[in-house]
């Protein structure tokens, strides 16, 4: 018989009938969403032999799961053991005699009771949504008989269960613990919540368990940190970024040739604003272990949004009375986002008409998203020098906040994929409608609002940096907790 346990680690058996969803419950435990390793299939039977799937933390096995075969025969199995005991309530020794000459007859009984045998816990995993039947209360007995502890997990899936109570007082009376779970959607704290239960059954495991826990919890808070840092670098890039071209200034006298290179650079733009949130999201996937769901190269996310709308006001972004707050700070954002250079100086022809509009621009004039056109008007050129256009980002004092809650929403999504899911996905939030920023505190609102405005124009406050990374990290938390 294969040695399943390791007398130094928390070993448990995940166990129960086919389809169950017991490797769905692991897959999510366990942050696994491919199906070398778990293969989560609705077609029963898919585990057919036990596998070892341990938690790894800092190069260490910690603690170990075993996913095994389902129950197929538990009464005839039940009974059969009922016969080695005779007038006696069964015990480990009467299962260890049915694993001996019962392998043939029974091959997934045996297999999955070989675990517990050797000392593994039980995680026994039930849909509540099904009858409570003789051949479910079969298996809680053979399983009572392993004299190990038990946790039994009421694995819902998103159906009406009629017969919970009959299934929580039946299982209450069998096993050491009953829990609740779901594993399409499971967050980070109710996997943690359930960690904890394993801890509750076995003590001879206390302070490793313990330890396990804390640094789940540590790896947690610098993945939440890590976030933070994306979320900083794809904004400052983004709001940094320009589309530019170096082109004759004689060319810019024909009508024709001007539409087609403002065309160009609108469309060089939002190419390459998509490009960065792509970056940024491929980046988040990768840190929640995440392959089924796909980042969505959204080239015209940002492009032509109807910020007059009233729908795309209360989507994202800061309330018009947020951003007349803010005004003060955003005039020189309000006139566009075009600038003409010349021999590497830039004359700021958008920040000079910005300067003039205010906070007052920022109320009448912030309703709508200026398209990212080429104006020259009121600039003198010669014919004979070249001339760098630069254009973007867009001159909107909301833009940097629509911006802010693109990927913060992204953010939200990854978090609310659990691993137990198998269904490919592409990740999109165009119709999302809560907006993160406007439940900013007014002090956050004021120091994100002075960082925008330095990355706009191209000189990021790094001053200023540890209290935006804060504010970042500071959200981001509090996603788990709501």
């Amino acid at each position: 018989m294969k040695k399943w346990i390791n007398e130094n680690i928390p070993c448990f058996a995940v166990v129960g009938r086919v389809n169950m969803g017991k490797s769905a419950v692991l897959a999510t435990l366990l942050e696994i969403d491919d199906d070398e390793t778990i293969r989560v299939s609705p077609t029963p039977g898919e585990t057919t032999t036990v596998q070892i799937l341990p938690l790894i933390l800092d190069g260490i096995e910690r603690v170990r799961f075993l996913d095994t075969p389902g129950f197929t025969r538990p009464i005839d199995a039940m009974k059969i053991i009922q016969s080695f005991a005779g007038n006696r309530t069964p015990d480990l020794h009467d299962i260890e005699r049915f694993i001996s000459t019962c392998a043939a007859e029974f091959p997934d009984e045996c297999r999955l009771l070989q675990p517990l045998l050797q000392g593994a816990g039980i995680l026994y995993i039930v849909d509540p949504s099904k009858p409570l039947r003789d051949a479910f209360l079969a298996e809680m007995e053979i399983l009572r008989w392993t004299g190990r502890p038990r946790l039994a997990l009421l694995n819902h899936k998103d159906e009406s269960c009629p017969d919970e109570t009959g299934w929580r007082n039946r299982l209450g009376a069998t096993f050491n613990l009953v829990r609740t779970f779901n594993a399409h959607q499971a967050r980070f704290d109710e996997r943690l919540r359930l960690l904890r239960s394993l801890l509750d059954i076995e003590e001879k495991f206390r302070a490793v368990l313990e330890t396990s826990i804390g640094l789940i919890e540590h790896e947690w808070e610098i993945r939440q940190q890590d976030s933070a840092e994306i979320i900083v670098d794809f904004l400052e890039s983004s709001l940094q970024l320009r589309a530019t071209k170096t082109i004759a200034a004689r060319e810019l006298q024909l009508p024709v040739r001007k539409q087609k290179l403002s065309e160009m650079l609108e469309k060089d733009y939002y190419r390459r604003l998509a490009h960065l949130e792509k970056t940024a999201t491929e980046k988040l996937l990768r840190l929640y272990r995440h392959h089924l769901l796909k980042a969505d190269l959204r080239e015209h996310a940002y492009q032509g949004l109807d910020l007059e709308s009233q729908e795309t006001w209360q989507k994202w972004g800061l309330s018009r009375m947020q951003l007349t707050a803010a005004g003060a700070l955003t005039g020189l954002l309000a006139g566009g986002g075009i600038d003409l250079g010349t021999g590497g100086h830039t004359l700021g022809i958008a920040a000079t008409i910005g300067a003039i509009t205010g906070a007052g621009a920022a109320y009448f004039k912030g309703g709508k998203l200026p398209n990212l056109k080429v104006s020259l008007s009121g600039v003198k050129l010669e014919n004979s020098e070249n001339k760098s256009l630069s254009l973007g980002p867009p001159g909107d004092p909301n833009f940097p906040w629509i911006l802010l809650d693109s990927i913060l929403l992204i953010h939200a999504h990854i978090l609310r994929r659990t691993h137990g899911r198998r269904d490919q996905e592409t990740l999109n939030v165009e119709g999302a409608q809560h907006a993160f920023s406007r439940d900013f505190e007014k002090e956050h609102r004021t120091v994100l609002q002075k960082w925008f405005l330095s990355c706009l124009k191209n000189s990021p406050d790094r001053g200023l940096e540890p209290e935006v990374f804060e504010i970042i990290f500071h959200t981001l938390q509090q996603f788990d907790e709501s």
